[in-house]
């Protein structure tokens, strides 16, 4: 009887444990998991994705891929997972232009960056570099700040494109400082810091990894780290707040996003997978490698940050007056 007994209760047990399991691992989708980009291959939110769709692969124990969908300043992609369906099985690799900026920056968006997504986990962040032609005057922000006041908009900054972050970045710091500048926009990074190092513009903002190899080579000087926190490539290097703009902080970062009506415990269990994939320290080394540093937050949290970030993205480009139809 007593055997009996042990046996009932213990095929009850493995019947919790089993109910259980189930439970926990229902939410997530059994088919293979789609990440899409809204970029070209090879950008820095695409090698993101890529590492993440590897170590998710590992964590799910089912496919990861990515699935580029450029066009548009991102815009196709978001609009690409904005109409998929809702059960975990599609994320986007959002960016801070493509959910920040674009909201503002152009009138017809075909998607609503606080209404059309659920928010599952910010992955990483980084900051830009501020820097100028070695034979510019200014060697510090606050000699850059004194020097543009006594020359109102004759001192020229390149960006690699209208309404981008590096762009809008000086756009704020212009704001912030009382100064005026004159904006000439590249097509591409890359061409403007051409013309930085040549001495047709400058200054400009850029990532820290496409700038750092020509402070390096002397071909250019660091005035500042955009964020909060100095970079640890460049250690001795103020930040931006540090040199008496309180409270400057613009950092590039880019999220995993699902459709909005993705069922909340899918995006918690989608937010748990992505924390044990960004806990790898291959997936760390590989992101410090490009210049940012692993972030992850709550679903909640991201969301409060998204909207932080579209109204103070949104103040840059009205401020700057800047709009592509």
């Amino acid at each position: 009887m007593n055997a009996t007994i042990s046996r009932r209760t213990l095929g009850a047990l493995c019947l919790a444990v089993v109910a259980t399991t189930a439970v926990a691992q229902g939410p997530l989708p059994t088919k293979p998991l789609r990440i899409v980009v809204g970029y070209p291959a090879g950008q820095t939110v695409d090698i993101i994705a890529r590492n993440y769709a590897a170590a998710l692969t590992r964590e799910l124990g089912q496919p990861v891929y990515v699935d580029n969908r450029a066009g548009a300043n991102g815009s196709l992609g978001a609009q690409e997972v904005k109409k998929s369906a809702p059960d975990g099985s599609t994320l986007l690799l959002g960016t801070l232009g493509q959910m920040a900026i674009n909201p503002t920056l152009y009138k017809k968006l075909p998607y609503d960056t606080l209404k059309d997504f659920a928010p599952v986990s910010m992955v990483s962040m980084g900051p830009l570099l501020l820097v100028a032609n070695p034979s510019f005057p200014a060697n510090d922000v606050k000699e850059l700040i004194a020097y543009a006041k006594a020359r109102p908009g004759k001192v020229d900054f390149g960006s690699g494109g209208n309404g981008i972050t590096a762009h809008l970045a000086m756009e704020m710091f212009q704001a912030q400082a009382g100064i005026q500048l004159n904006h000439i926009p590249y097509k591409g990074s890359p061409a403007a810091l051409n013309d930085l190092m040549g001495g047709q513009v400058s200054l400009m903002f850029d990532a820290v990894p496409a700038a750092l190899p020509h402070v390096k080579s002397g071909k250019l000087k660091a005035l500042a780290i955009s964020g909060l926190k100095r970079n640890p490539q460049l250690p001795s290097l103020p930040t931006m707040d540090e040199q008496g703009l309180k409270g400057f902080d613009v950092n590039s970062w880019v999220g995993f996003l699902a459709p909005a009506g993705t069922p909340p415990a899918t995006v918690e269990a989608l937010n748990a997978a992505i924390h044990r994939a960004a806990a790898s320290p291959e997936l760390q080394e590989a992101t410090r490698a490009i210049g940012s540093e692993v972030m992850v937050d709550s679903p909640t949290h991201f969301a409060a940050f998204l909207q932080t970030e579209v109204k103070k993205w949104g103040k840059a480009v009205t401020d700057g007056r800047v709009q592509i139809d």
